[in-house]
């Protein structure tokens, strides 16, 4: 206990003194010159410096050994992956991305070859190999159904709904999988990095390609009896076209129906031109466009009301790309328009996270299963 109250520290503020760090834990000296001393011999601790500039003999300072172990995060769309490899610190070594087209539609064990192929360009920018790597997780649209095994709720991801899917991933890396919902991810990073900090009630609402929430209760992910909860892109909602069964056509290539229809981002584009601009190609321009910006503020208000009468969370999150076109102009107005559609008035939020929240979450995720693994001195 002693030892991973220490590793938890240096973690969380750096490198510390062994005075510092017997005065956080309370420990005497000789104690924590006991600790220190078998994490060093363990690998998990090293020495990086002094403490000049003040009276008596420099204090040595320790930190976490940053090649302790090595981890692999992953984002999954519909165009391709990214994957990113980081040492124990959270210090991300190498990045890659790989296009679906990198391996024939044809090949056998698609999949796992473009995984494969993610995580080893980022391994080679890293100068790691694979036996280097500690887990990885990786963040796919809709979730697995914890009975079957199979993904659900992505029709739009072929070859991603074997049975043995993790089994496969695991089998070509050599490694511990843990896939992920997306959006799940995307407020592990929130609450690490982002608007979500200090709270443990909250929502965050993902608007992009794909429409989809992830409901955080007493600091825990709800994931529902087949991890389809916060999966609100089906939600019927006036306006929109039920999604029956979430059948795919050429209308529905993603097999939404109901929220996902009013404020996806081919939505808001598909908007736009209905006002008379068919020359709009982004979301961004979409929104530029007053009404366009008013109506789409409508649509999310109406489905954050359906949210929060059932989950009444002390904030809502809005991210994703429709939210981050629209900015703080769109959050103010469904904020405005959120008056008198839900009696529960949560705080309402841009996502403020720099960089790919989910690839982020994955990094958070995989980093707390790797140290409470290699932090167990026991």
């Amino acid at each position: 206990m002693n030892d991973r109250a220490a590793l938890d520290l240096l973690v969380s503020q750096g490198p510390l003194t062994r005075t510092r760090i017997g005065e956080l834990t309370g420990l005497s000296k000789p104690t924590a010159s006991q600790l220190l001393a078998r994490l060093e011999a363990a690998g998990l601790v090293r020495t990086t410096g002094n403490v000049t500039g003040r009276p008596g003999p420099n204090a040595q300072l320790y930190e976490i050994n940053p090649p302790a172990a090595h981890i692999a995060a992953l984002a999954v769309d519909q165009l391709g992956i990214t994957a990113a490899v980081a040492d124990i610190t959270g210090q991300v070594l190498g990045e890659e991305r790989v296009d679906t087209a990198a391996v024939a539609e044809d090949a056998p064990n698609r999949t796992a070859q473009l995984v494969a192929k993610a995580v080893d360009g980022a391994l080679a920018k890293a100068g790691l190999g694979r036996e280097q790597l500690h887990g990885a997780v990786i963040g796919t649209p809709g979730a697995l159904d914890p009975q079957t095994g199979r993904l659900r709720y992505a029709p739009h991801l072929p070859g991603w709904h074997s049975r043995a899917l993790k089994e496969e991933l695991a089998e070509v890396l050599g490694i511990p999988i843990t896939i992920e919902n997306d959006v799940n991810l995307a407020a592990v990073a929130e609450q690490h990095d982002g608007a979500a900090q200090d709270f443990d009630d909250f929502v965050l609402v993902w608007a992009d390609e794909g429409v989809g929430a992830a409901i955080v209760l007493g600091g825990q992910l709800l994931r529902g009896a087949t991890g389809g909860a916060g999966e609100i892109g089906y939600m019927p909602l006036p306006g929109a076209p039920l999604s029956r069964g979430g059948e795919r056509s050429a209308a529905r290539p993603d097999g939404g129906g109901g929220f996902q229809r009013l404020v996806g981002s081919p939505n808001v584009i598909e908007l736009a031109r209905e006002y008379g601009d068919p020359q709009v190609r982004t979301v961004a321009e979409a929104l530029a466009r007053d009404e366009v910006r008013a109506e789409v503020a409508r649509r999310l208000a109406t489905g954050l009301a359906a949210v929060v009468a059932v989950v009444d969370p002390r904030l809502i999150v809005l991210s994703g790309e429709v939210a981050q076109a629209g900015g703080e102009p769109l959050r103010a107005l469904v904020e405005e328009e959120f008056t008198g559609l839900a009696l529960p008035r949560p705080e309402l939020r841009l996502s403020d996270i720099d960089g790919n929240p989910i690839l982020i979450g994955a990094l958070w995720t995989a980093l707390a299963d790797a140290r409470d693994a290699v932090f167990d001195t026991g």
